[in-house]
């Protein structure tokens, strides 16, 4: 693992968090339900930042693992990292962060992401960190718009919609989904909790079509075989 091994991660505050993922993750936006941030430190310096946080819906994801409460998980829903850590560090720093829930937050049975493969990656980083893929589906809220990438749940929160704006306002003037898929991981923290949905073989990637690392349309199995 070489020098991942040196990497310190602790919880930084929202604005230093903020400002590194706006310039390093590849969307240039932060997610306002953040309200945990780590920072991953290499050479004294921030090279990394992982926020959770409340899901956008709730209520829709909480069923997915049972027994739990309503403040007993959170959502990974922004991870960034630039390219000065070495091999390895985007897991290691996943499992030291979810370590430190564990220790302080002793509540938190389970974490949440999704990964974006119609912009950015399947979420080989989760594999590796040992989550498990609990879903695949066709892109269809990532929109393309007047040459701007959102999200439908950001018109449709309270600011658009004052101004007579919503997803399907949008779609009725051009907006349309980007090309390809949303992947949905789960990480068990208390492993005597059960997911309730079908838990996908990894290979289910390459079946749908779905690969996709660092913004390249690639299968697995073509990176398996550039190694």
């Amino acid at each position: 693992m070489g020098r991942a091994k040196e990497i310190i991660v602790k919880v930084i505050p929202a604005k230093i968090a903020n400002e590194f993922v706006k310039k390093y993750h590849y969307s240039g936006k932060v997610v306002p339900n953040s309200t945990l941030h780590f920072g991953c430190f290499l050479d004294e310096k921030l090279h990394g930042v992982m926020s959770f946080g409340n899901p956008m819906d709730k209520s829709k994801v909480l069923p997915l693992v049972q027994p739990c409460l309503w403040n007993e998980m959170l959502e990974l829903n922004r991870m960034a990292f630039d390219d000065y850590l070495p091999k390895y560090s985007e897991s290691r720093c996943i499992a030291i962060a979810i370590r430190l829930i564990k220790k302080n937050a002793p509540h938190i049975k389970w974490i949440l992401s999704y990964s974006d493969g119609a912009q950015c990656g399947d979420g080989s980083i989760y594999r590796a960190s040992g989550f498990y893929l609990t879903g695949i589906k066709k892109n269809k809220t990532i929109l393309e718009w007047n040459g701007k990438i959102i999200a439908d749940k950001t018109l449709n929160n309270s600011n658009y919609k004052k101004i007579g704006m919503s997803a399907g306002v949008a779609k009725k003037q051009g907006a349309k989904p980007i090309e390809g898929f949303q992947l949905r991981y789960i990480y068990l923290i208390d492993k005597t909790c059960k997911i309730t949905v079908p838990i996908l073989p990894f290979s289910k990637i390459d079946e749908m079509g779905a690969g996709m690392y660092k913004g390249e349309k690639i299968t697995q199995a073509e990176r398996h075989e550039k190694k």
